[in-house]
């Protein structure tokens, strides 16, 4: 039986996992995460304690990294009306 769903990204910290998921909801691909509880409840971020994998289901994988690999060109920005959109 397939999991249901995949690691897209491995973040460092709580708060870089949640502009990821920010951002990919928004683009509706839907998130959840996987890590250690201690992130939350001590705010650790040592020697891999902090870590979040970014997962989303399967069958968006390919939509998720897309949308992760334009962020990663610098392909997106921040319009007037905050919409993020394509640069030119």
């Amino acid at each position: 039986m397939q999991h249901p769903y995949v690691t897209v990204a491995v973040c460092q910290g709580e708060l870089e996992a949640q502009q990821l998921r920010a951002f990919l909801e928004a683009n509706g691909v839907p998130v959840v995460f996987r890590g250690e509880a201690l992130r939350v409840t001590h705010g650790l971020t040592l020697d891999g304690l902090g870590q979040v994998e970014i997962q989303v289901p399967a069958d968006r994988e390919a939509e998720a990294r897309a949308l992760l690999d334009t962020v990663e060109r610098g392909e997106l920005r921040i319009g007037e009306n905050d919409e993020v959109e394509p640069t030119e």
